[in-house]
């Protein structure tokens, strides 16, 4: 069965972190991904693992500061985030490409139900 769990979504201060879990299973990934959605806005590519070698990928406004990495079976991919600003609010949500990767942030076909990120003092 298909399925992308996301967890460790919350609110926190500026400045703070993060830790958000995806695990997934019931399809073939060749990447693992996470995007987010603030309110009023379109929902915009964070970071992407690619699975055959572990390549990452980020979008501009978070490089420095967010880590994508998976664990060692590999069916559980993290986004730790850290320094986080209020600009960083919004539903984060897990994606798999299912039958094709074009990095950085293509392909992806299967998604999360998404986990809320707040960030404000």
């Amino acid at each position: 069965q298909l399925q992308l769990v996301e967890s460790g979504g919350g609110l926190v201060q500026p400045g703070g972190s993060l830790r958000l879990s995806c695990a997934a299973s019931g399809f073939t990934r060749y990447a693992i991904g996470w995007f987010r959605q603030a309110p009023g806005k379109e929902r915009e590519a964070v970071s992407s693992l690619r699975t055959s070698d572990d390549e990452t990928y980020y979008a501009d406004s978070v490089k420095g500061r967010f880590t994508i990495s998976r664990d060692n079976v590999g069916n559980t991919v993290h986004l730790q985030m850290n320094s986080l600003k209020p600009e960083d609010t919004g539903v984060y949500y897990c994606a798999g490409a299912g039958s094709y990767f074009a990095s950085p942030f293509g392909g992806f076909d299967h998604w999360g139900q998404g986990t809320q990120v707040t960030v404000s003092s």
